[in-house]
């Protein structure tokens, strides 16, 4: 089976399952959008997260995996405002972190603030489909609600590339539904499409990947790499480690 067209939610995807996806890119993906909108999803992302402490809990749930480790080496992927890594450093101090993003913008924005003046921290633009570093470079990569962007083909390449760098790669994603309650939950969004992180919102749970296709793109990448799963709140946890 061809992984590039492989349904987001995976190849015993239901009949509705398979309508309920898109190819159309989201405000962030596009290079015809103003950049004050791509900053407004980006800010409300950021601001999102900071109300419900997302990154806080992610970074709570991220750093036992390197409880061993007197200063873990930590990569961040897709970072967008730099936030997680913000809350791994206040709560894991002897960290070091390489905050990265492939939008250069987001990178210029995230060098210019509080990680780009912390010595813990490193801003680097970096493709997550083929990173500019040697095997086993750091102790532990985070990929944080960005992982749906990417289309089947390319999200592997980034299981592959993490868990190389890496060994571990632990992705906090959107979680998608069954498809009844998919679409209750599309239903409910429509209203605040006009708004761009609304906009976005409603593409992203349509391209969110289900275990099902997780488990077809880690084989797909490398059958080393396993991948369980957990929640934290409404989204999906994937930790991908290669054996």
């Amino acid at each position: 089976m061809d992984i590039a067209t492989m349904p987001r939610a995976g190849f015993d995807a239901s009949w509705l399952d398979r309508r309920l996806q898109t190819d159309r890119p989201e405000y962030l993906d596009r290079d015809d959008v103003n950049e004050r909108v791509k900053r407004q999803v980006i800010w409300s992302l950021d601001w999102m997260g900071r109300l419900l402490r997302d990154h806080e809990h992610l970074a709570a749930r991220a750093l036992p995996l390197v409880a061993d480790i007197d200063a873990p080496r930590i990569l961040e992927l897709g970072a967008g405002h730099g936030a997680l890594s913000r809350a791994v450093l206040k709560l894991r101090p002897t960290a070091h972190v390489t905050v990265s993003d492939i939008d250069p913008v987001s990178v210029a924005d995230i060098a210019a603030g509080e990680l780009g003046r912390d010595p813990r921290a490193t801003v680097r633009r970096i493709d997550a489909t083929e990173i500019d570093a040697a095997d086993g470079s750091y102790d532990l990569a985070l990929f944080a609600l960005s992982f749906h962007h990417l289309p089947p083909a390319q999200a592997a390449r980034v299981l592959a590339e993490g868990t190389r760098v890496a060994g571990t790669l632990l992705i906090c994603d959107l979680y998608r539904p069954s498809a009844v309650v998919h679409l209750v939950r599309l239903a409910s969004m429509l209203p605040f499409v006009l708004l761009p992180f609304a906009h976005d919102g409603l593409i992203s749970s349509l391209r969110a990947y289900s275990p099902s296709a997780f488990r077809a793109l880690a084989a797909h990448a490398d059958p080393a790499i396993t991948v369980e799963f957990s929640r934290l709140g409404r989204n999906q946890i994937v930790l991908a480690r290669r054996t």
